[in-house]
């Protein structure tokens, strides 16, 4: 399930505009939203993909650690897991205090 960041209506991990706001989901969807802000902030150098234990074989491929820039989008268009995906990212701070 993927969630709108505007209104938290959630949807299918396919739907491109959310049903509610109408808000393209590829920009404002709760995981979009995440890794820009991830991207954005620099004391984040690296961005984690963590996966769930029963994930599909699509997604734990895509496990590990990637640089802001290379991070793969999410939801994975391959995932086959019957609750859709389950993926988050993590950040990995180069500086943890000011």
């Amino acid at each position: 399930m993927i969630t709108c960041s505007r209104c938290n209506t959630q949807c299918p991990d396919d739907t491109l505009l959310c049903p509610h706001c109408q808000v393209d989901l590829t920009q404002y969807s709760s995981v979009a939203v995440a890794l820009k802000r991830f991207q954005d902030n620099p004391r984040v150098k690296n961005i984690r993909l963590v996966v769930a234990l029963d994930a599909c074989p699509t997604c734990q491929q895509l496990a590990g650690t990637y640089s802001k820039d290379q991070a793969p989008i999410l939801p994975e268009h391959g995932c086959s897991h019957a609750g859709g995906c389950r993926c988050f990212y993590e950040p990995l701070l180069d500086e943890i205090y000011p």
